[in-house]
């Protein structure tokens, strides 16, 4: 038996993502067995339909199932309903760490499509303030508030909300490095390194 890879993915779709997500559960967990990976991360768009699945199949084969969500952060509050910003949402990956996150990541989700939806389901600061323990939080993707800012040539602001999620999330908040060939992530990554010192 070859050894484990230390190396797990943490950001991961399915074909609970709708219209992003592309790999059924079972497949995921296959390629990651294939791999001799000991983990991966389900981090579905705005919903958790697939946890349960993915955590029994994955602990049924012995992987580490992570639970998460690519949430969408309302770019003022999850109340915010009018403007063509409030459309636009920014992207955040957010993983349970524990059984108390696992909870305060349903809470979040709940709250997500019963008080914030807007063409999607959205969370706010104050929201993840108050549900942030057991969470760890990744900056997300290419449609994060710190990449997107990095994007717009907004260094400064980007440090800033970097800072504010640290104060919040402490050693529990990370920035989220992607290596997809995308040419305008390869241009961020450059600047989450150097945010990151």
């Amino acid at each position: 038996m070859s050894a484990s890879v230390d190396f797990v993915h943490l950001h991961v779709h399915s074909e609970y993502s709708l219209l992003d997500g592309a790999s059924k559960l079972k497949e995921i967990i296959d390629k990651v067995k294939r791999l001799n990976m000991n983990a991966v991360a389900l981090t579905d768009h705005g919903n958790m339909y697939g946890a349960v699945k993915f955590y029994l199949s994955s602990k049924e084969i012995g992987i580490k199932p992570i639970i998460g969500c690519e949430m969408y952060l309302a770019p003022r509050t999850r109340f915010d309903k009018e403007t063509k910003e409030d459309r636009s949402p920014y992207h955040l990956t957010v993983l349970a760490k524990d059984d108390i996150g696992y909870k305060n990541l349903i809470s979040l989700v709940t709250l997500s499509h019963l008080e914030g939806f807007y063409q999607k389901p959205r969370i706010d600061r104050e929201l993840l303030e108050k549900h942030k323990d057991g969470l760890i939080v990744l900056s997300g993707c290419l449609a994060g508030q710190i990449p997107s800012l990095i994007l717009e040539n907004k260094y400064s602001e980007a440090k800033n909300v970097a800072k504010w999620f640290k104060e919040i999330f402490n050693d529990d908040f990370y920035l989220e490095l992607m290596d997809n060939g995308i040419p305008e992530q390869i241009a961020v990554t450059k600047k989450l390194l150097q945010l990151s010192k």
